[in-house]
């Protein structure tokens, strides 16, 4: 996997659908969980009362293969496009070791004020976390 961050999360019981595998919905919570993870453990983001919070403007994901209870998800995470106010990161999401991976997508946050919901730039500490998942 070509990610310079990854993250192993097991599946859970509850992701699974009736259709006996994890529904589609879970797989933007694997999405929003590597990116945030990343971001509090490498880039210092206070979820409770930083001045920035970074919202999901746009996001996207295909799916390759389907995932299933009980296995765990390796989520790749790197960064497309570093911008003052906005990031947009691509993902993948590998069923264990998996070559291929049961599915790709992109996820952009806006970095804003926390009260009046404005764009505000990137914090130093989260921007350098992030110059770190960006390509050559």
């Amino acid at each position: 996997m070509d990610f310079p961050h990854v993250l192993a999360i097991p599946t859970r019981w509850m992701d699974n659908d009736v259709y006996g595998h994890v529904n589609n919905v879970q797989y933007y919570a694997y999405f929003d969980t590597v990116i945030n993870e990343y971001l509090i453990a490498a880039g210092g983001l206070d979820i409770h009362a930083g001045e920035a919070i970074g919202v999901c403007a746009e996001s996207h994901c295909t799916y390759h293969a389907p995932l299933a209870f009980p296995t765990t998800v390796n989520a790749g995470l790197r960064v497309s496009k570093l911008s003052r106010s906005s990031v947009t990161y691509e993902l993948a999401l590998h069923d264990g070791d998996a070559a291929e991976p049961a599915a790709t997508g992109w996820f952009v946050h806006v970095f804003v004020d926390r009260v009046t919901r404005r764009p505000v730039a990137i914090p130093d500490g989260i921007r350098a976390a992030l110059e770190r998942l960006a390509g050559d």
